[in-house]
Protein backbone atom coordinates (compact mmCIF):
# COMPACT_ATOMS: atom_id res chain seq x y z
CA UNK A 1 0.00 0.00 0.00
CA UNK A 2 1.74 3.41 -1.10
CA UNK A 3 1.36 6.77 0.82
CA UNK A 4 2.23 7.77 4.24
CA UNK A 5 -0.07 8.27 7.33
CA UNK A 6 2.23 10.84 9.39
CA UNK A 7 4.34 13.35 8.32
CA UNK A 8 6.90 14.34 11.11
CA UNK A 9 8.66 17.63 10.85
CA UNK A 10 11.68 18.76 13.15
CA UNK A 11 11.80 22.30 13.88
CA UNK A 12 14.77 23.95 14.34
CA UNK A 13 16.06 24.70 10.64
CA UNK A 14 12.94 23.48 8.65
CA UNK A 15 9.39 24.79 10.19
CA UNK A 16 11.37 28.09 11.97
CA UNK A 17 14.99 30.07 10.73
CA UNK A 18 16.61 29.23 14.34
CA UNK A 19 19.41 27.09 13.85
CA UNK A 20 21.61 29.81 12.59
CA UNK A 21 20.55 32.31 15.94
CA UNK A 22 21.78 29.32 17.69
CA UNK A 23 25.29 28.91 16.56
CA UNK A 24 25.52 32.60 16.51
CA UNK A 25 24.69 32.80 20.16
CA UNK A 26 26.73 29.46 20.94
CA UNK A 27 30.30 30.38 18.73
CA UNK A 28 30.33 34.16 20.64
CA UNK A 29 30.24 31.66 23.84
CA UNK A 30 32.49 29.00 23.06
CA UNK A 31 34.94 31.68 21.61
CA UNK A 32 35.14 33.49 24.84
CA UNK A 33 35.38 29.96 26.91
CA UNK A 34 38.61 29.54 24.73
CA UNK A 35 37.47 27.64 21.95
CA UNK A 36 37.23 29.84 19.23
CA UNK A 37 34.84 28.96 16.07
CA UNK A 38 32.50 30.49 13.69
CA UNK A 39 28.42 30.57 13.81
CA UNK A 40 29.26 29.22 9.75
CA UNK A 41 31.36 26.44 11.55
CA UNK A 42 28.67 25.69 14.43
CA UNK A 43 26.19 25.05 12.05
CA UNK A 44 27.56 22.12 9.69
CA UNK A 45 29.23 20.69 12.24
CA UNK A 46 26.60 20.47 15.08
CA UNK A 47 23.05 21.56 13.84
CA UNK A 48 20.67 19.52 15.20
CA UNK A 49 22.07 18.87 18.47
CA UNK A 50 21.89 20.13 22.02
CA UNK A 51 23.74 22.33 23.44
CA UNK A 52 24.74 19.95 26.39
CA UNK A 53 26.02 17.65 23.61
CA UNK A 54 27.73 20.26 21.99
CA UNK A 55 29.79 21.04 25.48
CA UNK A 56 30.75 17.45 25.59
CA UNK A 57 31.80 16.69 22.56
CA UNK A 58 34.18 19.78 22.32
CA UNK A 59 35.43 18.98 26.11
CA UNK A 60 36.30 15.36 25.06
CA UNK A 61 37.86 16.44 21.55
CA UNK A 62 40.19 19.73 22.39
CA UNK A 63 40.61 18.75 26.41
CA UNK A 64 39.05 21.78 27.71
CA UNK A 65 36.83 22.12 30.61
CA UNK A 66 33.96 23.89 30.14
CA UNK A 67 31.89 25.76 32.40
CA UNK A 68 28.80 24.33 33.45
CA UNK A 69 27.35 27.39 33.83
CA UNK A 70 27.54 28.01 30.32
CA UNK A 71 24.85 25.72 29.55
CA UNK A 72 22.49 28.16 31.56
CA UNK A 73 24.20 31.40 30.12
CA UNK A 74 23.55 30.39 26.40
CA UNK A 75 19.48 29.09 26.93
CA UNK A 76 18.73 32.72 28.70
CA UNK A 77 20.80 34.24 25.65
CA UNK A 78 19.48 31.79 23.21
CA UNK A 79 15.61 32.50 24.38
CA UNK A 80 16.20 36.07 24.61
CA UNK A 81 17.45 36.45 20.78
CA UNK A 82 14.70 33.90 19.38
CA UNK A 83 11.62 35.77 21.07
CA UNK A 84 13.16 38.74 19.01
CA UNK A 85 14.63 37.63 15.93
CA UNK A 86 13.37 33.94 15.05
CA UNK A 87 11.07 33.79 11.48
CA UNK A 88 9.17 31.37 9.93
CA UNK A 89 10.65 29.55 6.89
CA UNK A 90 9.87 30.63 3.60
CA UNK A 91 7.07 28.66 1.88
CA UNK A 92 6.11 26.48 5.14
CA UNK A 93 2.60 27.91 5.17
CA UNK A 94 2.13 26.91 1.76
CA UNK A 95 3.09 23.58 2.50
CA UNK A 96 1.39 23.20 5.44
CA UNK A 97 -2.07 24.51 4.20
CA UNK A 98 -1.04 22.03 1.10
CA UNK A 99 -0.46 18.70 2.86
CA UNK A 100 -3.25 16.90 3.67
CA UNK A 101 -1.82 14.14 5.67
CA UNK A 102 -1.79 14.35 9.50
CA UNK A 103 1.13 15.98 11.01
CA UNK A 104 3.30 16.57 14.18
CA UNK A 105 6.67 18.09 15.25
CA UNK A 106 9.45 16.01 16.76
CA UNK A 107 12.51 18.14 17.99
CA UNK A 108 15.53 18.34 20.14
CA UNK A 109 14.10 21.79 21.77
CA UNK A 110 12.09 21.94 25.00
CA UNK A 111 8.61 22.12 24.77
CA UNK A 112 8.61 25.97 26.22
CA UNK A 113 11.36 27.02 23.38
CA UNK A 114 8.91 25.34 21.11
CA UNK A 115 5.84 26.79 22.27
CA UNK A 116 7.13 30.54 21.93
CA UNK A 117 8.89 29.81 18.80
CA UNK A 118 5.66 28.10 17.04
CA UNK A 119 3.35 31.20 18.58
CA UNK A 120 5.81 33.92 17.64
CA UNK A 121 5.47 32.40 13.90
CA UNK A 122 2.07 31.75 13.62
CA UNK A 123 2.48 28.12 13.26
CA UNK A 124 1.01 26.31 16.33
CA UNK A 125 -2.59 26.22 14.76
CA UNK A 126 -1.19 24.18 12.11
CA UNK A 127 -0.15 21.46 14.58
CA UNK A 128 -3.42 21.05 17.07
CA UNK A 129 -0.64 20.28 19.74
CA UNK A 130 1.01 17.72 17.93
CA UNK A 131 4.57 19.00 19.42
CA UNK A 132 6.77 16.62 21.23
CA UNK A 133 9.91 17.25 22.57
CA UNK A 134 12.86 14.61 23.04
CA UNK A 135 13.93 16.79 26.33
CA UNK A 136 10.41 15.66 27.88
CA UNK A 137 11.51 11.79 27.12
CA UNK A 138 14.44 12.43 29.25
CA UNK A 139 18.25 13.93 28.59
CA UNK A 140 19.93 10.83 26.78
CA UNK A 141 16.81 10.70 24.48
CA UNK A 142 17.83 13.38 22.61
CA UNK A 143 18.25 13.29 18.50
CA UNK A 144 20.59 11.37 16.47
CA UNK A 145 18.27 8.79 18.83
CA UNK A 146 15.24 7.39 17.30
CA UNK A 147 12.96 7.50 20.29
CA UNK A 148 11.38 10.85 20.05
CA UNK A 149 10.67 9.99 16.87
CA UNK A 150 8.91 6.63 17.71
CA UNK A 151 7.05 8.02 20.41
CA UNK A 152 5.46 11.35 17.66
CA UNK A 153 4.13 8.03 15.60
CA UNK A 154 2.87 6.27 18.64
CA UNK A 155 0.43 9.13 19.40
CA UNK A 156 -1.23 8.46 16.35
CA UNK A 157 -0.86 5.00 16.69
CA UNK A 158 1.45 4.80 13.14
CA UNK A 159 3.91 2.62 12.14
CA UNK A 160 7.08 3.87 11.87
CA UNK A 161 7.67 2.69 8.17
CA UNK A 162 4.27 4.90 6.95
CA UNK A 163 6.01 8.04 8.68
CA UNK A 164 7.95 10.63 5.93
CA UNK A 165 10.52 12.88 7.87
CA UNK A 166 11.80 16.42 7.08
CA UNK A 167 15.05 17.04 8.16
CA UNK A 168 17.87 19.26 7.89
CA UNK A 169 20.61 18.02 10.58
CA UNK A 170 22.11 14.36 9.76
CA UNK A 171 21.88 13.48 13.18
CA UNK A 172 17.98 14.41 12.74
CA UNK A 173 18.11 11.85 9.70
CA UNK A 174 20.05 9.14 11.67
CA UNK A 175 17.15 9.00 13.91
CA UNK A 176 14.87 9.19 11.57
CA UNK A 177 16.11 6.41 10.23
CA UNK A 178 16.95 4.05 13.09
CA UNK A 179 13.45 4.75 13.94
CA UNK A 180 12.84 3.34 10.48
CA UNK A 181 11.16 6.15 9.05
CA UNK A 182 12.03 7.23 5.16
CA UNK A 183 13.01 11.02 5.39
CA UNK A 184 13.63 13.90 3.25
CA UNK A 185 16.60 16.48 3.88
CA UNK A 186 15.88 20.50 3.57
CA UNK A 187 18.70 22.89 2.99
CA UNK A 188 16.92 26.31 2.58
CA UNK A 189 17.40 27.47 6.41
CA UNK A 190 20.23 30.45 6.58
CA UNK A 191 22.75 28.08 8.58
CA UNK A 192 22.86 25.69 5.30
CA UNK A 193 26.39 25.40 3.59
CA UNK A 194 28.36 23.75 0.69
CA UNK A 195 27.75 19.93 1.79
CA UNK A 196 24.76 20.24 3.33
CA UNK A 197 22.80 18.08 1.01
CA UNK A 198 25.00 15.94 0.18
CA UNK A 199 25.25 15.02 4.38
CA UNK A 200 21.88 14.64 4.26
CA UNK A 201 22.27 12.39 1.62
CA UNK A 202 25.03 10.48 3.12
CA UNK A 203 22.84 9.99 6.40
CA UNK A 204 19.79 8.97 4.80
CA UNK A 205 17.98 11.23 3.27
CA UNK A 206 16.09 9.52 0.16
CA UNK A 207 15.84 12.89 -1.54
CA UNK A 208 16.48 16.87 -0.62
CA UNK A 209 14.77 19.78 -1.05
CA UNK A 210 16.07 23.57 -0.65
CA UNK A 211 12.90 24.72 -0.97
CA UNK A 212 9.69 24.24 1.49
CA UNK A 213 7.49 24.98 -1.48
CA UNK A 214 8.71 22.01 -3.13
CA UNK A 215 7.10 19.84 -0.03
CA UNK A 216 3.94 18.78 -0.93
CA UNK A 217 4.82 17.82 -4.57
CA UNK A 218 7.74 15.79 -3.34
CA UNK A 219 5.75 14.28 -0.75
CA UNK A 220 3.10 12.77 -3.06
CA UNK A 221 6.23 11.98 -4.91
CA UNK A 222 7.64 9.67 -2.52
CA UNK A 223 4.29 8.18 -1.66
CA UNK A 224 3.93 6.28 -5.38
CA UNK A 225 7.30 5.02 -4.26
CA UNK A 226 8.28 1.95 -2.49
CA UNK A 227 10.80 0.84 -0.12
CA UNK A 228 11.61 -2.30 -0.98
Amino acid sequence: MSGFDLIIFDCDGVLVDSEIIAAQVESHLLTEAGYPISAEEMGERFAGMTWRNILLQIEQEADIPLSASLLDKSEKLLDARLARDVKVIEGVKFALARLTTQRCICSNSSSARLDMMLTKVGLKPYFDGHVYSAKDLGPDRVKPKPDIFLHGAAQFGVAPERCIVIEDSSHGVHGARAAGMRVIGFTGASHTYPSHADRLTDAGAETVISRMADLPAMVAALAEWEVV
